[in-house]
């Protein structure tokens, strides 16, 4: 399970690159930014997980940032930083899309991985948003 952890942190800090420098989507999935040191660059089944992850993501962005918009209260889009808004994407689109993947331990990692490289509060808005998207995606099935 430790290794799908690194993945979602991978696939996390994927999105935030594409987000920010608008690195291409081919360049993203070679995860060479990772950089030849780190032991993420020889994992190939981590490396298959994250481009699951980040592929999807990308291809189903539209719909993703309409469910995190819809759940914002009091909070515009445009003003969420990078990082809190790569999680909340990653972690939005395993909840809207990879139904195998229990709801709970999404929002879980997505709380982990906040802690770890969000800010002091990130954690508990990341909870609300994606509590909240899980919540209308459940009463939609």
């Amino acid at each position: 399970m430790a290794s799908r952890r690194k993945a979602r942190i991978v696939a996390f800090q994927a999105l935030y690159a594409w987000d920010a420098s608008q690195m291409s989507f081919e360049e993203l999935l070679t995860f060479s930014w990772l950089g030849e040191d780190s032991a993420a660059s020889a994992d190939e089944e981590l490396k298959t997980f994250a481009g699951l992850i980040v592929s999807g993501t990308i291809e189903n962005i539209a719909a993703i940032d309409a469910a995190i918009k819809k759940h914002l209260e009091h909070w515009a889009f445009e003003r969420l930083k990078k990082v809190d808004l790569a999680i909340l994407r990653v972690s939005a689109y395993s909840l809207m899309f990879q139904s195998d993947i229990p709801a709970q331990i999404t929002i879980d990692e997505a709380i982990e991985i906040a802690k770890e490289f969000g800010s002091e509060d990130s954690y508990r808005f990341i909870n609300g948003v994606l509590d909240a998207v899980w919540k209308e995606r459940g009463s939609a099935s």
